[in-house]
């Protein structure tokens, strides 16, 4: 996955197009060394302000794997005497890469997409909702 250059006048063009579109009023792309910040109005047009560094680093590009369901989190299968697994390490979409778990049923969590599975964002056996973030994945 490249990264986006949100100082790019056609990325720029392409999100406040978007926005009309959607008729969402503005947005705000935020990342450690800088900020681009899109403001649609029909009485003032769009304005675009960005400030630091045009393009954000990795760490704004990670993805969350979220929970599927509420139930208990295990990174593992609860059996699994082993341990949690080291991170960071390489996932494909189909990796399982945690659990959830509810009563005595244990659902598979897969990472979804490709990359380098960074951060464990829940204990294990902790109680999550549906939509929680369980892992960071940063693109390859």
């Amino acid at each position: 996955m490249s990264r986006v250059d949100f100082s790019d006048p056609s990325t720029i063009a392409a999100l406040a197009d978007a926005l009309t579109v959607a008729g969402v009023e503005g947005m705000e792309i935020s990342w450690p060394a800088g900020n681009l910040r899109i403001v649609v109005s029909k009485e003032a047009g769009t304005q675009v302000s960005m400030m630091g560094n045009a393009q954000p680093g990795p760490a704004a590009l990670a993805a969350a794997v979220k929970a599927p369901l509420a139930g208990h989190f295990y990174p593992l299968q609860p059996s699994d005497c082993n341990g949690a697994e080291r991170l960071p390490r390489t996932v494909s979409s189909q990796d399982v890469i945690g659990f959830i778990r509810v009563g005595f049923v244990l659902l598979p969590t897969p990472a979804g997409k490709a990359g380098l599975l960074t951060r464990q964002l829940v204990e294990p056996e902790a109680l999550v909702g549906f939509g929680d973030p369980l892992f960071e994945i940063e693109p390859l």
